[in-house]
């Protein structure tokens, strides 16, 4: 069901970053397949410094960032958690893995973006999420240079392999 909405949102929908006149031609995004394993429901250590964290964006200024927890997930290795300070607000899970540029996108997935309703449960506020990497999509500067996206900081990049989620042709 995921990767039927998805597939459509990405073949259909007007701010689709997959470019107009490709449109026609896309059949969807590779997906690995699923592994129960690389689920997690964790805690949010938040006993961290904060940090911000300024992305520069073409058309939206700066957009700010500040880190309000960790993720420490067995056999991956640890996340930041940062909340989006514009927009909404919001959760914001990047990751880059092993296989980025060579599998899946070389500037990392996101795992959770809540402001844009990515987000699989849990409860922020009472310290826990549900990290699933199985549903790790490419950010939208994956289909079309006109997209700028925050990509995964160094402290969101791991030293595994994760197969799953949105691969790269």
């Amino acid at each position: 069901m995921w990767r039927a909405g998805r597939d459509e949102l990405l073949a259909t929908h007007p701010a689709s970053p997959v470019p107009v006149e490709e449109r026609d031609a896309f059949r969807g995004v590779e997906i690995g397949e699923y592994q129960p394993r690389l689920r997690f429901e964790v805690a949010v250590d938040t006993e961290v410094e904060s940090v911000r964290w300024e992305v520069p964006s073409a058309t939206d200024g700066v957009i700010p960032f500040t880190r309000v927890g960790v993720l420490h997930l067995p056999a991956v290795g640890d996340l930041d958690v940062w909340w989006l300070e514009s927009y909404g607000g919001g959760v914001f899970v990047p990751v880059k893995d092993t296989l980025a540029g060579k599998g899946t996108y070389g500037g990392g997935r996101y795992l959770l973006d809540t402001v844009k309703g990515a987000d699989l449960g849990g409860d922020f506020r009472e310290g826990w999420l549900v990290v699933d990497f199985n549903f790790a999509y490419n950010p939208s500067c994956a289909y079309s240079p006109l997209w700028t996206c925050p990509l995964a900081p160094a402290t969101n990049t791991v030293a595994a392999p994760l197969p799953v989620g949105e691969l790269t042709a």
